[in-house]
């Protein structure tokens, strides 16, 4: 299943469909902006795990910020962002 990620932390109205999130065999989470996978959020032993491919331009960290707050993880900065989800 696919579908467009909306905007609720984020001011803009909408990313008019470049980030686009998917579910796969196990229940991930994945996110693709711009054609790219960048994030994923997976089901661990301990709960659930984020881990960001990289914070790319300015627009798509938007999108990771908008898909990590909405399932529950912190994502205030750049650089948190780094610390707690780069892999």
């Amino acid at each position: 299943m696919t579908y467009e990620l909306t905007t609720q932390y984020d001011s803009r109205q909408s990313f008019y469909g470049k980030a686009l999130v998917s579910t796969n065999e196990h229940g991930d989470l994945i996110l693709t902006s711009y054609s790219t996978r960048v994030a994923v959020i997976t089901t661990g032993t301990h709960g659930y795990i984020a881990k960001v491919n990289g914070t790319y331009s300015n627009t798509t960290l938007r999108h990771i910020k908008e898909f990590l707050k909405q399932n529950g993880f912190k994502a205030d900065t750049k650089s948190q962002i780094i610390k707690d989800y780069l892999v």
